[in-house]
């Protein structure tokens, strides 16, 4: 069964490090739409394009705008801090569980 709890553990680690990734890409993106950057420019077209998905259904229910600032980011980045400490914590303590071994 350790090989099953091993695999778990990796999961998780893979999961946490990609939700990581994932929230410091939408804060590059949220800070950039401080300045108006060229939206030709494939960096910030990438940004864009790999956020906008992730924060449109929170436009949507929220609406564009809270006044003048655009809250849906600080929104995916709560839900991504209680993904990673939920479902993230939850894998690791199932994997460390499976192994036999103590929890950290």
């Amino acid at each position: 069964m350790f090989v099953f709890g091993n695999l778990i553990l990796a999961i998780a680690t893979i999961l946490d490090s990609i939700l990581s990734i994932y929230k410091w890409i939408i804060i590059i993106a949220a800070l950039l739409s401080w300045v108006s950057p060229d939206p030709y420019n494939p960096i910030v077209r990438f940004l864009y394009a790999i956020t906008e998905p992730a924060l449109r259904p929170i436009r949507k229910i929220i609406g564009y705008r809270l006044g003048p600032i655009d809250i849906s980011p600080i929104i995916v980045i709560l839900i991504i801090i209680f993904i990673q400490m939920f479902l993230v914590g939850s894998l690791r303590e199932f994997g460390f569980k499976i192994k036999g071994g103590a929890l950290l």
